[in-house]
């Protein structure tokens, strides 16, 4: 799949899976709320684009989750989209890999909880207490039955 067609598919998802890796090796993987803007960085490597997430205030089995010491200890992350139907020719996948960065300054993260109230309405009453987290991608990769 093309990345600029991968991007897209991706921004219109709802829900990604955020992998992180743990100081043991051990992969860990939860769902997440997200939403893509591009960056006005130029690093060699760099698809100009962040994907920006945040803890909200749904109960977490810990004040400190561990996507977030994840993160802290090894900054390399993919997330995941994919879209599913029993007709299998319209099955696709989309992954964003890129480095992750824990951002609780404002206005990044200020920023970021803007484009998150805009996308899920969930959040326009109760917006997400953060910290937050942009996803510098390197690289969009995707599959799809058609194309």
């Amino acid at each position: 799949m093309d990345p600029a067609l991968a991007r897209a598919r991706f921004a219109t998802a709802r829900v990604a899976r955020l992998a992180t890796v743990g100081a043991d090796g051990a992969p860990h993987l939860v769902p997440v709320v997200f939403a893509v803007a591009e960056n006005d960085t130029d690093n060699a490597g760099d698809t100009g684009d962040d994907v920006w997430t945040a803890i909200d205030a749904k109960p977490k089995d810990s004040p400190h989750p561990r996507r977030l010491r994840n993160i802290a200890q090894n900054n390399m992350v993919s997330l995941l989209v994919d879209h599913y139907e029993e007709d299998w020719s319209q099955l696709w996948w989309v992954r964003a890999d890129g480095e992750a960065e824990i951002v609780s300054g404002w206005p990044e993260a200020e920023d970021a909880l803007l484009l998150l109230c805009a996308k899920y309405p969930q959040y326009q009453d109760n917006p997400p207490p953060g910290p937050v987290v942009r996803i510098h991608v390197h690289h969009w990769l995707g599959w799809s039955a058609t194309e």
